[in-house]
């Protein structure tokens, strides 16, 4: 018999990635990389002059399309299969990441009538414009009690889609008015390979404020709001929300021929990226927490029942894994601190220096911030650089560095950045291992594990947890073909549930990143120093970043 195989397809920030794994072993035996033509836009609509404001960020639909029609014929002819031994293909995303399509499900920005229109085109997940019609929903559901606030840890964030498409609506009602659907652009993407619409759980609950038993809010909550906001749910977000490892449909024809498929293969409902993460590292029981470490960093977790953590982003019942309720939290920028650095503040020495010694200017910076003990530099920063996601849930705070002096150097900011994000993480576990979400050990995937041993040390030196690292290079897309695998079934080479699939495929590197005791006690001191900046700066003590841009904003 031949072997099967599936594909998932990772949708990041700036590229989508496609893995062609094998069902019997999850061994990738190919993969292949598509850069986002437009990558983010964030300064001016493509091919026009019109400016962006702060906090926007965009992207251009028809590059997810590209990734479909030139990675996925690309892992097939490197493997040197055929098209039919392909049994499945599943996706991820980031998210909330959303689009407003027509009647016909395409997307507004790509009609001609509406693409100079900011809001006609699709919102990243990091889009932070919306954060006045988040503080007001926030407002709101406290004020009402509303049973869904502490679900997400007692705020929704200006990421999130129902923020977003109130700012549509306030800000270029014609557009609101236009738009048949929001909709998740992993659905989209799904949608565009199957011919229909399926919406699935993960993106509706963590992202949509969905709940399995309650549904969405109350029409009276979004009367509340705002009375053109009343039939929301049940217009433009409409449409039966499906549990991850369902069948979303089969490929059509034309996508078929479009990626080098067979019509009718199985194609899983979409999903969130680090949620696809998971299983492909073999998480599927509570106590473990999975952090998906790129430009920002995503935490998962399971647990077995529902308990309100501060800050979280959410808990869903089913929302990773079927029968646990999965946790969900995150820093906004990680990798993107790291590559702003060294983009906007590196002296040319050091770039001269790294280039005679064939390192690129990270390895450098890595290298030499090594030779540094903890706290050696005194130096501190808070990270920030994109706000913060959790446990404070503000987009509207900043980056902070904190005992600069004239002889400070290149690798000693650098260092006390990758500190900072660790101390963000220990943030998190705290807040869920103190409200009795245990955190025993961490796992981590994505490209920073893969490229950073210090950082994988410092963290786990600043949460004094043993981390174990994703064997694959492309953890999110493996645990998409996985999906892609059970949607497929059994029947035809697949599994039927997702630990199955898990059992069989999920892989970690035999090394393991372990405390070093006399680092665990200079970091919890410093740890303690990073807990005082984070409440001063972030809990209104001092609310200096704010009215620095809000200055910034009125110039």
């Amino acid at each position: 018999m031949a072997k099967k195989y599936a594909i998932g397809i990772d949708y990041g920030t700036l590229s989508g990635r496609a893995v062609l794994v094998d069902l019997e072993n999850g061994h990738e035996v190919s993969d292949h990389v598509t850069d986002y033509h437009h990558a983010v836009i964030d300064e001016y609509l493509p091919g026009t002059d019109i400016t962006l404001e702060h906090e926007w960020a965009l992207q251009h639909p028809h590059d997810y399309l590209d990734v479909l029609m030139n990675s996925v014929p690309a892992v097939i002819k490197q493997a040197r299969i055929q098209a039919e031994d392909v049994i499945g293909i599943g996706i991820d995303f980031t998210a909330c990441t959303m689009l407003p399509i027509d009647k016909q499900g395409e997307p507004l920005s790509f009609d001609q009538k509406w693409k100079n229109r900011p809001h006609s085109w699709c919102k990243l997940w990091k889009h932070h414009a919306a954060q006045p019609e988040a503080n007001s929903i926030n407002e709101l559901a406290e004020q009402r009690g509303e049973e869904f606030l502490p679900r997400y840890g007692g705020k929704i964030s200006s990421e999130w889609m129902i923020a977003k498409i109130w700012q549509v609506l306030n800000e270029d009602e014609e557009i609101y008015q236009e738009t048949d659907q929001f909709i998740e652009a992993t659905d989209w993407v799904i949608s565009k390979m199957t011919g229909s619409i399926t919406k699935n759980s993960c993106t509706a609950g963590y992202k949509a404020i969905w709940h399995k038993r309650d549904g969405y809010p109350s029409k009276e909550f979004f009367k509340a709001l705002d009375p053109r906001l009343e039939n929301l749910t049940e217009t433009k977000l409409r449409g039966e929300i499906v549990p991850l490892g369902s069948k979303a449909g089969e490929l059509t024809e034309e996508m078929a021929e479009k990626m080098g498929l067979l019509a009718g293969t199985a194609v899983a409902v979409g999903n969130v990226d680090a949620h696809a993460a998971m299983p492909a590292v073999g998480v599927v029981t509570p106590g473990k927490l999975v952090m998906a470490m790129g430009t920002s960093i995503c935490h998962t977790i399971l647990g077995e029942k529902e308990t309100l953590v501060e800050g979280m982003c959410g808990v869903v019942e089913d929302g990773i894994i079927p029968g646990y309720l999965g946790y969900e939290a995150g820093q906004s920028a990680v990798g993107d601190i790291f590559g702003w650095f060294v983009e906007q503040n590196v002296p040319a020495h050091v770039y001269e220096q790294a280039k005679q010694e064939g390192l690129n200017v990270h390895q450098w910076l890595e290298n030499a911030a090594k030779k540094l003990a903890p706290g050696q530099s005194g130096i501190l920063a808070l990270d920030w650089w994109n706000g913060n996601r959790s446990v404070l849930v503000d987009t509207e705070l900043s980056g902070l560095f904190i005992g600069m002096t004239l002889q400070t150097k290149p690798e000693e900011l650098y260092r006390a950045l990758l500190e900072a994000t660790a101390f963000g993480t220990r943030k998190i576990v705290d807040a869920f291992h103190h409200q009795g979400v245990e955190v025993d050990e961490l796992f981590a995937c994505g490209g920073l594990p893969q490229k950073n041993q210090l950082l994988m040390q410092i963290y786990a030196d600043v949460t004094n947890r043993p981390i174990k690292i994703a064997a694959s290079k492309q953890t999110p897309a493996l645990g998409a073909a996985m999906f892609g695998a059970v949607a497929a079934g059994i029947e035809k080479g697949g599994y039927e549930t997702i630990v199955d699939a898990a059992k069989a495929m999920a892989r970690v590197k035999d090394e393991v990143y372990t405390p070093i005791p006399q680092n665990v006690e200079i970091y919890q001191k410093l740890y303690e120093e990073y807990s005082q900046l984070h409440d001063y700066f972030g809990r209104g003590a001092n609310d200096v970043m704010k009215r620095l841009k809000n200055l910034r904003t009125y110039q």
